[in-house]
């Protein structure tokens, strides 16, 4: 580059900001993943329930991270990105750190709800903002190996988890004997919120790049930081749909809207009597539709590449379906090794995690460089690779479910974790390359938002229902309490498998249109009054 003060694309400030953002990643997971192998410390102390922990680990935390992440995907759009990770990161660290202090469920969800606030701030400006550092051409790959970080964190979460809850107890058996009357799984929480705090300080030295530099694009629009966020957080409430020009008519629209979440709310509480789940989701999903809805009236350019990409759409829709079946796996993982094969949280912790650790970094970089591999031979290359990953996810996961042995089933769950992420950095890649560079971080926020309400909401929490359900009928025909836990997880876990078929057959779908929305997006744009 001829201008020394604006970085090189994929040069050295780009690789040093991969890095350190791959790290953040690193501890953006393990504060969301240290959980699942506390479960059982947790349903033991806390007095809770299999859906209970599946609330914790998905609701609780994914209602906010998506809802807040909408704004703060805005506010990455028009802030410095690199400003706004490290605020998000020293603020779910410190979330992290407090639900150690945790005394009961309810105090133990709003402490989750914070990390899910704090978290929302992070991959949304990180995929805007590895996207202008790096060519579309190695852009999967890039995105696939900020992904790995996800996956290197969840297994250092269950590695750390394991070792200080089984050590703390064994060194603490009587509690009131422990420093400051700590159990394991509080000291635990602690211990990996502290340091994300210190990280924070260190992710200010990331170079912010122009928007748009990869494809030598100049940004045209600009917008105020807060006043646009604002706006994004305004749109998330039905006040901004007053600035519509046929306001009455949608207002009468978002008044039957939050009818029929009411109801349907109303009737999930009865039916299931967890009223905390269906008054979270309900509202997250009310002011996501929301937001939609004033998207149209606030940014038309946004709201048409968005939504009327048939292949865009096909995709935000298949996509949650995989991660219902990961995020229900990844939340009950751990306690099926220790139901099904008596071992306990630490010995589960070293085994577990280096498996998810290492399995997960082999898929998601690999699925990435196969995928960009075959985009170069197929225009629907990322497609048939994200089609790929889903039927090898279920293949492998009935095979770790079902196997007799640890050993066997841990070799199955090496080969699940390689094929259950090689997906995601090809469908992330895909998200930012159907829309403008202005609009990749909003984007991308949508993208986390439908993985998040359609998978991390949903799988944990009806997964870990559906175990309840089959331990009381176990329960009911005589079986011991241990065994009939065991089998009811087993086979609810089994049977989330079921809906990887609903993303194969969508994403077949998509593979008709992706050629043609590619090609017009610039075009479109530019019909639709965008400066480019």
């Amino acid at each position: 580059m001829n201008n020394p003060s604006i970085p090189e694309v994929g040069g050295r400030s780009a690789k040093f900001a991969l890095i350190l953002l791959v790290i953040v990643y690193v501890f953006n997971f393990i504060d969301r993943q240290i959980l699942t192998i506390l479960a059982e410390d947790l349903k033991a102390d806390l007095n809770i329930s299999d859906s209970d922990i599946g609330f914790l680990y998905g609701t609780a935390f994914a209602v906010f991270y998506s809802v807040v992440g909408i704004p703060m995907g805005k506010l990455a759009d028009t802030w410095n990105r690199k400003n706004l990770i490290s605020l998000g990161l020293a603020f779910w660290s410190l979330m992290t750190f407090l639900s150690g202090t945790a005394k009961s469920f309810l105090s133990l969800s709003i402490y989750r709800f914070g990390v899910g606030i704090g978290e929302s701030s992070a991959s949304p400006a990180s995929y805007s903002l590895l996207s202008d550092y790096f060519s579309p051409k190695v852009r999967a790959t890039v995105l696939s190996i900020y992904a790995s970080g996800l996956y290197i964190g969840s297994g250092i979460g269950i590695f750390i988890g394991g070792l200080i809850v089984d050590n703390w107890n064994e060194a603490f058996p009587i509690i009131s004997e422990a420093p400051f009357g700590l159990k394991g799984w509080q000291v635990a929480f602690m211990a990996v919120g502290l340091p994300g705090i210190l990280l924070a300080l260190i992710t200010w030295q990331i170079k912010e790049p122009p928007r748009g530099l990869s494809e030598g694009l100049t940004e045209t629009k600009k917008e105020n930081p807060l006043k646009a966020a604002f706006g994004e957080l305004v749109g998330l409430t039905p006040i901004g749909l007053l600035q519509a020009e046929n306001t009455q008519k949608e207002l009468l629209r978002n008044f039957a809207l939050l009818i029929f979440v009411l109801s349907a709310a109303y009737w999930l509480i009865q039916t299931t009597g967890d009223y905390l789940q269906w008054i979270a989701f309900g509202i997250g999903f009310y002011i996501v539709c929301n937001w939609i809805q004033g998207l149209r009236i606030r940014d038309k350019v946004a709201f048409e590449l968005m939504f009327k990409s048939k292949a865009l759409l096909l995709g935000l829709l298949a996509f949650p379906f995989i991660t219902f079946v990961t995020y229900a796996l990844g939340a009950f993982g751990p306690a099926f090794y220790i139901r099904n094969f008596g071992m306990t949280a630490s010995e589960v912790g070293v085994i577990y995690g280096l498996i998810t650790a290492f399995g997960s970094m082999v898929g998601v970089i690999g699925g990435g460089f196969v995928g960009d591999k075959l985009r170069e031979k197929y225009i629907n290359g990322k497609l048939y690779l994200i089609m790929a990953s889903a039927l090898g996810t279920a293949v492998t996961g009935l095979g770790f479910l079902y196997s007799p042995e640890a050993n066997v089933s841990f070799a199955w769950k090496f080969f699940y974790h390689v094929s259950s992420t090689a997906w995601l950095g090809c469908a992330a890649s895909t998200v930012t390359e159907l829309v403008l560079p202005r609009l990749r971080a909003v984007a991308s926020a949508f993208f986390i938002l439908m993985l998040s309400m359609g998978g991390l909401a949903l799988g944990p929490y009806l997964t870990g229902m559906l175990s309840d359900i089959y331990t009381m009928q176990f329960l009911a025909e005589g079986m011991n309490k241990s065994m009939a836990e065991a089998i009811g997880l087993k086979q609810a876990l089994a049977q989330s498998l079921v809906v990887l078929l609903v993303p194969m057959v969508l994403l077949g779908f998509a593979c008709r249109f992706l050629k043609k929305d590619e090609e017009n997006l610039f075009v479109k744009a530019r019909n639709l009054g965008e400066a480019i």
